[in-house]
């Protein structure tokens, strides 16, 4: 059966009951209009288009009326204010089918009334014009960096779920094997530089998708998505507009962001992400989304009224006894997240968009507030966490938890609920950061970090892989600016660079920033090699910066959330520049897929070696102190055809030459040079693995080797 619209829809089909005159503005004429109504479909949140109709559903359990708000499109003014009927609430639900509803015609909000008492978190005020919690587009936002939530033009439109997935089929790619690579959507392709024809959108990624291939990432991980306001605080610094570039405020958790979309998409938003999506993953590519359920955009006392402060804002936020916003975001509010009917906003919305969008994971900005009860207290056994874990839908998606926030609550190591989440490992960023610009003293740790952090996650780590290992992401200075500068620079954001943290870890090589010193260029290009066989030959989920694989700098910015510009953009002409640096990350990323002794446990190794050991400079010695200055990580198994897959891992960081043996093979193999960072003909990937001829290497200063054996 189709509908007017020209869908198909198999719900049953239905009359209207009752008619409602609505009053409202049109062309600053009062008007009444008919509406041929009836009560709706209690369990369908949002606005859904069906049958000759569109149904709306929205709750709230402190209001004494809810008003639907019908615009017409980019109207600030309603031509129809329809209060539902009382009799069509069932409990806090309010449910109404308006007939004969053209869906290109019109956008809506909704008005409720209830009491105003701040003190108790009451904040009812019919004069606010509220978006759906469950809106599935935010209309006046296409446009990236203009202006229309201030003045009031937050307002959302119904949209067509027809998308034609055809017989596509998504990655599923083991968690033992994926290679992450951390992405800003408009920053990628936004510049000049990058050729796209759709630069700065979803569309310009899938121009780039032949890139991604080449490079071996397996999923992308997106930096937020869902509808934000980029005009949050905009301001001008040295002639240049700053914008909440990243997108951590969020608007609406079931929109795309439609500043990221070459063309508007009127009642179709969302096609270009899923297009993107559909194709990203045909090239084997999962896609990852960065979401944020511990703060929105509505802020604390002094934030606007977008959606949730007026819907009910005592259970969508934690509050304290005086009414007053706990801040355990950093950001003004914190999300309820234990409370059942927020719990239940968050499961549907992870499901729609696993649903309907095919994402393949999420990734869980400050994951720590998941786990907070309504008085902020840390629970025990969080029941999102326990729920999103086990949810039947989303038992294929990776989850992968940012487990700290800004109230001092801190859980690496303790997040993990039914071996389902991954960790972002911040101690292995700080411990590699500093062992890689030459803090050999810091061995033990590193190589515990290596290894896949069993201090830390204990040997389920082994199998589960609760890791994600990476040394830069976008908060942050990125792979070159570690290497190239002690201290932040972050005079751009205009804050007199008190902004960021001070604490990088990082090291300038002896220049601060750019330089012409041959010399220190060379030094850092090491270096990075270094971070890049050290990442990939870690134990755990790499993730990969955006544009680390060309030797991208922010000029020692390292808090770029503000810098929609050249600062944050992707530079493609770096591709070329440093064409070296890609081929190498390209060979090691290669390398790791090669040998999967080094991602998982195998088949025990005939040579009784076990799965993963480490080494001081003589391998007899397996305990490593902070007095060696060279040591090694050796990975064995046997693969499913029997092959042996043992990679030995020798690392000096150390800035004087070093000798270290390597362990001995039985009968039958021998050692061959995979990798060296510091190979003096600057051919630091071996395609085929060159035989040593003594069991004894002596390292170049401040470098990496990497070994295979191989048959005799």
């Amino acid at each position: 059966m189709n509908n007017k619209n020209g869908e198909e829809n198999n719900l049953q089909y239905i009359f209207p009951t009752d008619v409602i005159f609505a009053s409202g503005v049109r062309d600053g004429h009062e008007i009444t209009t008919r509406f041929d109504v009836r009560h709706g479909i209690y369990d369908l949140n949002g606005a859904t288009l069906l049958n000759d109709g569109v149904n709306f559903t929205c709750y709230s359990s402190g209001a004494t009326s809810v008003s639907l708000l019908l615009f017409d499109r980019g109207s600030t003014e309603p031509y129809a204010k329809i209060r539902i009927p009382e009799k069509y609430r069932i409990g806090d639900v309010y449910s109404i089918i308006i007939f004969g509803l053209n869906i290109e015609e019109f956008e809506y909000a909704y008005s409720l009334t209830g009491p105003w008492e701040p003190q108790k978190g009451l904040l009812f005020d019919e004069k606010n014009y509220l978006l759906d919690p469950y809106a599935r587009a935010v209309t006046g936002q296409s446009k990236w960096g203009q202006d229309n939530i201030s003045k009031g033009n937050t307002k959302a439109r119904v949209v067509r779920n027809d998308y034609d997935w055809g017989s596509s089929l998504q990655p599923h790619t083991p968690i033992e094997d994926v290679i992450i690579y951390e992405m800003h959507v408009r920053g990628f392709t936004k510049s000049e530089t990058s050729g796209a024809v759709k630069k700065g959108t979803f569309g310009g990624v899938i121009e780039k998708a032949y890139y991604l291939r080449a490079l071996g990432v397996t999923a992308v991980e997106l930096l937020p998505v869902f509808e934000f306001d980029e005009n949050m605080e905009n301001r001008v610094v040295d002639g240049k507009k700053l914008l909440d570039y990243w997108g951590y405020n969020t608007i609406s958790f079931f929109a795309p962001n439609t500043g990221y979309t070459y063309q508007v998409e009127y009642n179709r938003e969302g096609t270009e992400l899923k297009d993107m999506i559909r194709i990203l993953n045909q090239s084997g590519i999962e896609v990852y989304l960065d979401v944020v359920f511990n703060h929105t955009a509505e802020g604390n006392e002094k934030g606007p009224f977008l959606s949730f402060k007026g819907f009910d804002n005592n259970i969508y936020y934690m509050l304290t006894p005086d009414g007053k916003y706990y801040n355990f975001s950093g950001c003004g509010n914190t999300i309820n997240c234990n409370h059942p009917v927020v719990q239940q906003l968050i499961v549907d919305c992870l499901r729609y968009w696993a649903i309907n969008y095919r994402v393949n994971g999420f990734r869980f900005d400050l994951a720590s507030i998941l786990g907070r009860s309504e008085d902020g207290s840390p629970m025990t056994h969080p029941p999102l966490i326990e729920r999103l874990a086990n949810d039947p839908i989303l038992k294929e998606c990776k989850l992968i938890a940012e487990a700290w926030d800004a109230g001092g609550m801190y859980q690496v190591g303790s997040f993990n609920a039914s071996n389902r989440w991954s960790e972002w490992n911040d101690k292995y960023r700080d411990c590699i950061r500093d062992y890689m610009k030459g803090d050999f003293w810091r061995a033990p740790e590193a190589l515990q970090r290596i290894t896949g952090s069993r201090d830390i996650f204990g040997n389920k780590n082994a199998e589960a892989l609760s890791t994600v290992n990476f040394i830069t992401c976008h908060d942050g200075f990125t792979l070159m600016d570690l290497f190239s500068y002690n201290t932040k620079h972050n005079e751009a954001n205009g804050y007199d660079n008190r902004d960021g943290i001070d604490d990088n870890h990082s090291w300038n090589c002896g220049v601060e920033g750019e330089t012409d010193d041959k010399k220190v260029i060379d030094l850092r290009m090491r270096l990075i090699r270094n971070s890049v066989v050290t990442l990939m030959l870690s134990r755990g989920i790499p993730m990969i910066l955006m544009g680390d694989e060309i030797g991208r700098t922010k000029k020692g910015n390292n808090n770029t959330f503000c810098q929609d510009n050249e600062i944050s953009w992707m530079n493609w002409n770096l591709v070329e520049e440093n064409e070296e640096l890609f081929n190498f990350w390209r060979n090691v990323i290669s390398f790791r897929k090669k040998h999967p002794s080094i991602s998982r446990n195998l088949e025990p190794s005939a040579t009784n070696y076990p799965y993963i050991s480490t080494h001081a400079a003589d391998p007899a010695r397996t305990e490593v102190t902070s007095d060696d200055r060279v040591c090694g990580v050796m990975y064995a198994g046997r693969k499913k055809d029997g092959e042996e897959d043992i990679v030995f891992l020798a690392i000096n960081v150390h800035w004087e030459y070093n000798k270290i043996k390597l362990p001995p093979l039985p009968g039958g193999y021998r050692w061959a040079l995979a990798i060296n960072t510091a190979d003096s003909d600057d051919y630091w990937f071996y395609d085929m693995p060159v035989p040593i001829g003594s069991d004894e290497y002596e390292m170049n200063y401040r470098s990496i080797a990497v070994f295979v054996a191989i048959c005799s």
